[in-house]
């Protein structure tokens, strides 16, 4: 028994933690951000003011994670970033296809868990902040209210991830908070202030069928007036979640510090429309329909943005500016919501694409004024319509990777965040992060320590793109269609199609390109042909494009519209090979064709986008002379995914024992073997709510082994589904010949690698 007398006062129970990095704030960007500085070696506190990890990703909140894939509605391909978050995303399609966000939950916590570095602490706020100088923080404190502790965490480096910027705040380092001013930066998107500065928050509902008459009687302060909503005839009995994304209110206030008032008033909308959709007698399906979930906390779109050495602006975006100090990509559209939300009489979002993916300097991720600082998540450097673009979850998960990697570089090498943006430690810190299998466009891994580079690579066979067999199901050309081909330099070959043809008419045909060799909207006409056609099935139609071509690079053979064609199609599914359409997707904007009628900065051009399986079949081609981007140097190219080219080794389809060897001339001592797999970098793989009809990528290898010169047995997995797989050796393997027998796919498509790197112990 513990009996305490009487105190006049008495002091909180507090922890001292020590560590080389404090991050403040849980969700995506600084859970990632913590994963990938505690995988580089140094000690990191994760601190989160919510009971579990992952932000408006997680139970919470429940909204999907999206990024440069943006629901596979753009022209950006295999975009999907890597690093961490692809390992998230592929572990969540691989356990929870049915996005479950509880299911999220468990995956978030596992991962942190997972890593002896970190020190995670829940239901944890940050409320104060101690300096060492004016441009110095030294510690920072925090309380728990679960547990009554308060924790004093004292780093050399901090990370504000908190979306709010709190630590930010706190310690003084400048901020902005609305929309710049068109002439600020030149911004042409820059909005009015009628049309609103800042993006509001939102409350999702969930419902469920329980098979019986549900009776709803709405709180007296649900909204009682469906009709103050401009768009309420949008809604209907089958919606729910995320897909009520414009379900958004508070861009009119401070969304830091009137969150509570937009709550209520967000709780305020959702009990109403449940009470339209029960009630109103217009939705009779609903009647055996319950509320099964509504949000207690609203997910934040915007509020606080930081000051860096640089801010992202509209231009980068749009043109695709090259940084030097690039670490990380976005993809996401330029996505303005009117501040009036919901109640707004506009459309809830204003969307513009760019014509690919784009580059996110590192000096947008450490404050200009407060030195030890770095900043994460959607309040890094970045302008009100930049930000519009990069404040999507995956997008700044992956930047949050790379500020993590800095963070450890910056522990090892004694250096401040600003440090690193010079060379050569920039390029160190780019070498580090795709090492880790971080995707920065147009960056390439150069690695000197790669052993796998002084190696000559053999394959028991390779692919090469002559035929996709017929088999597949007829594509009307109601639409018109085009088939993605990896193209050498040299000379176009010849590309036959097998046609149905319902009536005498004449085919459009055209070859097209894009305006750069990374980029996939196909804007830049080569050559066109019209074909005349006949009414008849089984029709094979040869083309031959007088084009040549100076660098690899991908082409496509256009199939225009004419609704009297059908095209056949393959079952057949290669890396590095795609069919696509001129088709729509209206969630993110994409009719067809982006077409600016003012000049606003964006640029107009067609969407031309795959399927998702199981459609997005292949063209059934013949290509004469066949495509030969396949070849095994791939693997050790430095690209781990499809750029300008497929940049994998691809077996060929008839190749019952398909391997690849690494030959040197000398022995090699390896310790450590990375691999990377294709789990298709095209798939958004959404983390919730929308649910995927398969938990593995067919293109991805099973299992695998590996083998020595002796052909002794080094490693085996037999049940792989991740993107990049290490393998350590204790005892370091002293051998000059390693090979590699990939044994099965998850699908039917022909094994493939895209990345090997073997390293020799690291010196002490």
């Amino acid at each position: 028994m513990r009996i305490e007398p009487p105190a006049e006062q008495r002091p909180l129970f507090t922890r001292h933690i020590d560590c080389d990095l404090a991050i403040v704030g849980g969700g995506m960007a600084g859970s990632c951000c913590a994963i990938t500085a505690a995988r580089a070696g140094i000690r990191v506190t994760l601190i989160q003011d919510r009971p579990v990890l992952g932000g408006n990703a997680s139970s919470e909140v429940r909204l999907w994670i999206l990024g440069a894939t943006s629901h596979m509605g753009n022209n950006n391909r295999w975009a999907r970033e890597g690093g961490v978050i692809d390992e998230i995303l592929v572990e969540n399609m691989y356990r929870n296809p049915e996005g479950n966000p509880l299911i999220f939950d468990t995956i978030m916590l596992e991962k942190v868990l997972d890593e002896p570095n970190i020190t995670l602490l829940l239901n944890t706020m940050v409320f104060d902040a101690e300096k060492s100088a004016p441009d110095m923080i030294r510690s920072i404190r925090a309380f728990c209210s679960q547990n009554s502790t308060m924790y004093e965490v004292t780093a050399p480096l901090f990370c504000d991830a908190s979306g709010d910027g709190v630590l930010g705040f706190m310690s003084g380092a400048a901020f902005r908070m609305g929309a710049e001013s068109t002439d600020e930066f030149e911004e042409k998107l820059a909005p009015s202030h009628e049309y609103g500065e800042l993006l509001g928050h939102t409350i999702y509902f969930y419902s469920k069928d329980v098979g019986k008459p549900v009776r709803f009687v709405p709180p007296h302060y649900a909204l009682d007036d469906i009709t103050k909503i401009p768009r309420f005839h949008s809604f209907n009995a089958r919606d729910y979640g995320c897909r009520l994304w414009w379900i958004e209110y508070g861009g009119r206030l401070d969304t830091v510090h009137d969150s509570e008032r937009i709550k209520w008033e967000l709780w305020k909308i959702v009990y109403g429309v449940w009470d339209h959709i029960k009630n109103s007698g217009q939705f009779p399906e609903a009647e055996t329909l319950t509320l099964e979930w509504v949000g207690y906390i609203p997910g934040k779109r915007e509020s606080r943005r930081f000051e860096g050495d640089y801010m992202l602006r509209q231009q980068d975006l749009i043109e695709q500016r090259s940084h030097p100090d690039a670490v990380s990509l976005g993809g996401w559209a330029l996505d303005l919501h009117p501040a009036d939300g919901v109640y707004s009489e506009k459309p809830g979002c204003n969307q513009w694409h760019s014509r690919g993916v784009y580059q996110i300097p590192y000096r947008s991720f450490y404050s200009r004024n407060v030195r030890n600082l770095f900043l994460a998540g959607r309040i890094f450097s970045a302008t009100h319509v930049a930000f519009s673009s990069t404040r999507v979850q995956a997008t700044l998960s992956s930047a949050a990777q790379a500020v993590g990697m800095a963070a450890a570089m910056c522990i090892r090498e004694n250096l401040l965040p600003a440090d690193l943006s010079r060379a050569p430690h920039i390029q160190q810190l780019q070498r580090d992060l795709l090492r880790a299998g971080q995707f920065i466009p147009r960056v390439r891994l150069d690695d000197p320590d790669d052993l796998s580079r002084r190696a000559t690579a053999i394959a028991s066979s390779t692919f090469k793109l002559g035929v996709l067999p017929d088999g597949g199901p007829l594509v009307s050309l109601d639409q018109s269609w085009a088939q993605m081909l990896p193209v050498t330099p040299g000379k176009m070959p010849h590309v036959t199609f097998t046609l149905d043809v319902r009536e005498a008419t004449t085919l459009n045909v055209e070859l097209r390109t894009s305006d750069r060799p990374d980029n996939y909207t196909p804007d830049v006409i080569l050559g066109r042909k019209t074909v005349a056609l006949e009414a008849g099935q089984n029709q094979d139609v040869t083309l031959q494009f007088d084009a040549a071509f100076d660098e690899a690079r991908y082409v496509f053979v256009c199939l225009m519209k004419n609704p009297a064609v059908a095209v056949h199609t393959s079952e057949q599914r290669v890396t590095g090979i795609l069919s696509v359409s001129n088709t729509q997707n209206p969630a993110v904007s994409n009719y067809g064709a982006q077409t600016p009628t003012q000049d606003i900065g964006v640029e107009a051009f067609e969407f031309w986008v795959p399927l998702r399986r199981p459609n997005g079949q292949n063209l059934a081609v013949r290509v004469e002379p066949p495509l030969v981007g396949f070849g095994p140097s791939n693997v050790t190219n430095g690209w781990l995914r499809p750029t300008t080219g497929p940049n994998a080794w691809v077996a060929s389809p008839d190749d019952l024992q398909p391997g690849i060897t690494l030959e040197w001339e000398q022995p090699q001592t390896i310790q450590r073997i990375e691999l990377t797999f294709d789990t298709d970098f095209d798939h958004p793989m959404e983390s919730t709510l929308m649910g995927h009809p398969e938990s593995e990528m067919p293109f991805c290898i099973r299992r695998y082994r590996v083998r020595d010169a002796a052909g002794r047995v080094l490693a085996e997995c037999s049940d792989n589904h991740q993107t990049r797989n290490v393998l350590t050796f204790d005892p370091p393997v002293v051998t000059d010949c390693v090979q590699f027998d990939l044994l099965e796919t998850h699908g039917r498509a022909p094994a493939a690698l895209f990345d090997v790197r073997c390293y020799a112990p690291a010196e002490s």
